[in-house]
């Protein structure tokens, strides 16, 4: 998901729910609610317990809601963790840490360890910061050593490393955020997919998923060529921005990105509508099968 930040850069709670049944009409499995494309690096600790009580409280016991934490220190990831452990919350999200220092292996097994301990809920670790990113092998001995690690979301563009991770740890939850590629995702067998084109373009990204499970690859394959157009033009330094601008194409209010982030551009803006257009995805048919 994405946040609905004012201009102003503070949350706009109302605008939670209309995303959430935005998403849930659209046919999706779940939400994620602080995640990257929710920019959850710029929440401070009551923001990102509000945000998830909103979501929580928007999605009503109809799609599990994983809670996104994106911090520098195990403290911190841990205070995060107890504040919405008492919430209807399915999972945490969970970043290594992603400022300038990287823990060795030894560390970052702890580090997942005690979140665990100390909050007692299930971990799917995001795997994604690219000067602390964790091979498949850590990742497996993770899941491996701490139960409470249930599953990994594999982003970062490759999807060699989200192959080799689905033959090493097939019992585990691997989700794809190899935006470009859901469809071969799906192919090799990921168990889901937690990722900004998702929220994006939420029908033809179920759509996707269906055809995939039905055996219909040469729907699948028209889908992916689609979203994939779409992809090549949302993904930036500013993606939440540009994801944020495609929904508000489809029907949700237009909403903000936190400060210093810029708003999608003009050519931005236009490759993104015409992508949507590819997709059939119109403001009033997205919004009318929303509702």
């Amino acid at each position: 998901m994405t946040t609905p930040f004012r201009k102003d850069g503070e949350i706009d709670f109302k605008q939670v729910a209309p995303q959430v049944d935005w998403l849930i009409g659209a046919g999706s499995h779940g939400m994620a609610a602080g995640g990257s494309t929710g920019e959850g690096h710029t929440l401070d600790h009551e923001e990102y317990r509000d945000l998830v009580a909103a979501t929580v409280e928007a999605a009503r016991g109809r799609a599990p809601v994983i809670a996104g934490i994106i911090v520098d220190s195990t403290r911190d990831a841990i205070r995060r963790g107890k504040l919405v452990r008492d919430m209807d919350v399915a999972a945490l999200q969970v970043t290594p840490v992603h400022y300038l220092f990287k823990p060795d292996d030894q560390a970052m097994v702890d580090h997942f360890r005690r979140m665990a301990d100390e909050t007692g809920m299930p971990i799917i670790i995001y795997n994604v910061v690219p000067w602390s990113y964790l091979s498949p092998a850590l990742l497996t001995r993770i899941m491996n050593e701490v139960p409470l690690v249930v599953g990994v979301k594999q982003s970062a563009g490759d999807l060699k490393l989200f192959a080799d991770l689905m033959m090493m740890a097939p019992d585990k939850l691997i989700y794809s955020a190899v935006d470009a590629l859901m469809y071969p995702s799906y192919a090799l067998g990921a168990h889901g997919s937690i990722a900004a084109i998702l929220s994006a373009a939420p029908h033809a990204s179920v759509e996707l998923w269906d055809a995939v499970k039905a055996g219909d690859h040469v729907r699948a394959l028209d889908l992916h060529k689609k979203l994939l157009t779409l992809w090549n033009a949302v993904v930036s330094d500013n993606l939440p921005a540009c994801t944020r601008y495609a929904q508000s194409l489809q029907g949700l209010p237009k909403t903000f990105s936190r400060a210093p982030m810029p708003e999608a551009s003009a050519t931005q803006q236009a490759a993104i509508k015409k992508a949507l257009e590819g997709l059939g995805a119109s403001a009033g048919q997205r919004v009318e099968a929303a509702e």
